[in-house]
């Protein structure tokens, strides 16, 4: 699990931000919210332009050194905070797995260079480099002795060097190692504004409509939709070369893509996503940003819901007050974000938050700006 992330001089954000996902009040109700003491289900809200967004392309730009999965190259091609002197942004991430504490903290110039790393599990350094001094690096890995230590490369992370390139010795702190890099290979990133773009976990199929032939969801996506509240009746069709998914009106078909509105269009990328997060171990972290700028605030709750049952642990971006709400989630999963810091609701205020009180009206009457 992703307990602390700390980033500074990276696009909006400027000095030092964590979003500290460890900060939790003990709450008595909501109790599935929260895992090993750590927030699993996590809203996060902020006008715009306060880094939402931005929060979701920082958590996941390990995956651009780390993995050969999707990345989303262009998100990134604005790296550095315009105001910071430095001439590099730090990231520091805190991972939970298999009940050990993991560190990750790296220096970058770009998106795609390098200039130092330190990673350590359960207090232990076990890698690091820092090229302002040397290409030298210093592993402390059982089993990568040998391992040739100058890393002239600057786009070659030392750690994913060493997954590549070792047999590391059967212990508990190289398991560790290897789950760590299953669970940044499992994280995904999606969102359906300005377009529809995802990074992370690698999909099956590109093409969301083939997805859902292929695997036999036909009628289960069309249950899905109409849970959804979009009643509807859904068929196999032909086109040219290819079957397609088609509304069905009393015998009249009209190809999905071509009358479903932006809604329904995001119903179905969550859909074709929300398949793999089902699947056991294909997907380690969701980040949705503006996870629900086209729906009811009913679908929104019930979008969250089917996350939370899931299991996964997943973190949305959102401007939708509706949800904000102790009958969904708790004041401690819920995020407030601005360019100076990421706090929780029960850290926004020095009231008692109980079940009962109306946290919506709450934040509205300002309560939790101070």
């Amino acid at each position: 699990m992703l307990a602390k992330f700390t980033v500074s001089n990276f696009k909006s954000f400027n000095k030092e931000v964590t979003f500290d996902l460890t900060d939790t009040n003990g709450y008595t109700f909501n109790k599935d919210s929260i895992k090993h003491g750590i927030v699993n289900n996590a809203l996060v809200y902020g006008h715009n332009g306060v880094g939402k967004s931005n929060l979701g392309l920082a958590i996941f730009d390990v995956i651009g050194h780390l993995t050969d999965g999707k990345k989303h190259d262009a998100g990134y091609e604005v790296y550095l905070n315009a105001y910071n002197v430095k001439k590099y942004a730090e990231f520091s991430y805190e991972f939970l797995i298999d009940g050990t504490m993991v560190n990750y903290t790296y220096r970058k110039l770009d998106y795609n260079t390098i200039l130092s790393e330190t990673f350590s599990i359960g207090g232990q350094l076990l890698a690091t480099i820092d090229r302002t001094i040397s290409n030298t690096a210093k592993f402390h890995f059982k089993g990568a002795e040998t391992l040739k230590s100058e890393i002239t490369n600057t786009e070659l992370s030392i750690i994913k060097y060493v997954k590549n390139n070792t047999e590391l010795d059967k212990n508990k702190t190289n398991d560790v190692f290897n789950k760590f890099f299953n669970f940044i290979e499992g994280m995904l990133f999606f969102r359906s504004l300005p377009k529809n773009e995802y990074m992370g976990t690698t999909a099956v199929s590109t093409n969301v409509v083939d997805d859902i032939i292929e695997r036999g969801n036909l009628v289960d996506f069309e249950n899905f939709l109409n849970q959804a509240g979009i009643e509807c009746k859904l068929k196999l069709i032909d086109e040219i070369d290819r079957k397609t998914i088609g509304f069905d009106f009393d015998g009249k078909e009209i190809p999905f893509v071509k009358i479903a509105s932006q809604g329904t269009r995001s119903l179905m990328l969550f859909y074709y996503w929300f398949q793999r997060i089902k699947e056991q171990g294909a997907v380690s972290l969701v980040f949705i940003d503006e996870f629900d700028a086209f729906y009811h605030h009913d679908l929104s709750e019930l979008i969250v819901r089917e996350l939370k049952r899931s299991g996964v642990q997943f973190i949305l971006t959102t401007h939708n007050t509706s949800i904000l709400t102790n009958d969904l989630l708790r004041p401690d999963c819920y995020f407030l974000i601005d360019k100076q810091s990421i706090r929780s609701l029960s850290k926004s205020t020095s009231k008692e938050l109980r079940e009962a009180h109306n946290i919506e009206k709450m934040y509205k009457a300002g309560t939790f700006n101070g």
